[in-house]
């Protein structure tokens, strides 16, 4: 990429162009294996409920839009840095996160965690897989007596689990409950777990604009109930506004 030096006058040209003016395209990144958030199917395009909702979203925002994948740990920094303009990956809002980036209006209400294992478990005292930089892996990581174990991805908490590093995983219950379906090896345990303040858009400090299109997009997909028909398509058993 070619390094270029503005002068004073040009530095002030491109700090009042609007966000329109100075992006042509806006690249939303997701992780791509939060199966039914996003995930990658077998044309492997980005897919879930993130994916119809971030294309409604800008449709209805007048946005071209562009889909990238990024690997959790690193999702926000790379925002930050540039990489992208928009995160939509299943991101709970959080006052720990909105120290460093800002968020759309809540396209979900919270959505229940939940605790999968093998067997009875006590999680009180368990060791307790999730994955890392999540609202779940903060919420262990309080537990007094619990042990957390962070991973990566989301499928490593349940390979942890499977091969017996780990007792038990916390993660959205959206997430698990079809793992529990397909695998009698592991169940549900226990109660639903409420944390979080909804999921969002994560968008850079200085994109206000681009924000309020996104909430603007999101309020409007409310009023007209499309959005709680995509979250009764996806998120079945889940909140709705």
């Amino acid at each position: 990429m070619k390094k270029l030096i503005l002068s004073t006058a040009a530095l002030a040209l491109v700090g009042s162009m609007t966000f329109a003016e100075s992006h042509t395209v806006v690249r939303l990144a997701t992780e791509g294996a939060y199966p039914p958030y996003n995930f990658i199917n077998d044309a492997g395009e980005v897919d879930g409920f993130e994916r119809e909702l971030g294309d409604e979203l800008c449709a209805r925002a007048a946005l071209t839009c562009e889909w990238v994948t990024n690997e959790w740990d690193s999702i926000i920094p790379n925002l930050v840095s540039g990489n992208y303009d928009a995160i939509i990956a299943g991101m709970s809002i959080t006052d720990e996160r909105k120290e460093v980036i800002d968020f759309s209006d809540a396209y979900t209400l919270p959505d229940p965690s939940a605790f999968l294992g093998m067997g009875d478990v006590d999680v009180t005292t368990a060791v307790i897989a999730a994955q890392a930089s999540t609202i779940q892996a903060s919420y262990v990581a309080g537990m007094p007596g619990a042990t957390l174990l962070e991973f990566a991805s989301p499928d490593e908490t349940i390979a942890a689990v499977k091969n017996g590093e780990a007792d038990a995983v916390l993660a959205d219950k959206a997430f698990l409950e079809p793992v529990a379906e397909s695998d009698p090896e592991v169940s549900i345990i226990g109660d639903d777990v409420l944390i979080g303040g909804g999921i969002g858009l994560g968008v850079r400090k200085t994109d206000t604009e681009l924000r309020d299109k996104f909430s603007t997009a999101i309020q409007s997909m409310k009023d007209d109930g499309t959005l709680n028909a995509l979250i009764a398509k996806w998120l079945p058993g889940s909140a709705l506004f």
